[in-house]
């Protein structure tokens, strides 16, 4: 609860609820015409090593859309990890994992009322160590569709990465990542989510399916426009090793674009 109770405190409301309202479910929209750095905080634990495994990732996620033409936005989407793993290696291991970034060709305006982007994401192997990461560049398509409609959001986003190049001792890569995720807005710039992050690690016949719930709320603090969340996350399905439970915090920090 730490991050409602700091924008409790600190936070100004934004001076319409139709205004908190809107940007509230433009951070819903994964192709929004929006500026945003989310600065997301995920802590597991219930893996590893006798299942004592506690797990860090932050993950740093700017979206920055460029208007190309009058009708389409160029949406980049990248995360970035910063990870520790304690009782996952004989003495623990923290840095950098891999970056993972996507591209959506997306059209200003709903066609059909369905809001949409598609094109290619990338993963490039910056992991300081080889348990953060796969050692591997990897390619392939990504795609998202939704719906807006009175206070829901019912969406999801796909992807698949196959690794193409990297060291010829590390795994390939073939995993197929899918987020449906649905959320309602309560009004006044607060909404609840949920949603799964699931992986099928084609490599090795793996899913790991982590469901995620959360509760937000847009804000200002000294003008600027920010969302805090705050959640669980439980994992239906995960590899050997993997962590059972979380909880997931986030601030993102607001750039409308117009």
């Amino acid at each position: 609860m730490a991050c409602l109770l700091l924008a409790n405190m600190l936070a100004a409301p934004i001076a319409r609820a139709d205004e908190a309202d809107d940007l509230a479910k433009k951070t819903q929209n994964p192709v929004a015409d929006l500026i945003s750095v989310p600065i997301q905080g995920n802590f597991q634990w219930g893996g590893g090593r006798s299942d004592k495994g506690f797990a860090t990732t932050t993950n740093i996620q700017p979206v920055i859309p460029i208007g190309i033409t009058d009708d389409w936005n160029l949406i980049i989407r990248t995360i970035l990890p910063v990870s520790s793993r304690l009782h996952y290696a004989p003495n623990g291991v923290a840095g950098i994992g891999d970056t993972t970034q996507s591209f959506f060709l997306s059209p200003k305006q709903p066609t059909n009322g369905i809001i949409w982007g598609a094109g290619p994401v990338f993963l490039w192997p910056t992991a300081s160590h080889d348990i953060l990461g796969s050692g591997k560049w990897g390619a392939g398509p990504t795609g998202v569709a939704l719906i807006q409609q009175g206070p829901w959001t019912v969406g999801a986003l796909a992807n698949h990465i196959w690794s193409y190049a990297g060291p010829l001792g590390r795994d390939t890569v073939s995993a197929t990542f899918l987020q449906p995720f649905i959320a309602y807005n309560l009004g006044q710039g607060v909404s609840i989510a949920v949603n799964t992050e699931s992986t099928y690690d084609w490599t090795h016949g793996q899913w790991t399916v982590p469901i995620n719930t959360t509760i937000s709320k847009v804000f200002t603090i000294g003008g600027q426009a920010m969302s805090a969340a705050v959640g669980a996350t439980y994992f239906a399905a995960r590899p050997d090793g993997a962590p059972r439970w979380g909880i997931r915090t986030s601030l993102t920090f607001l750039f409308p674009t117009r």
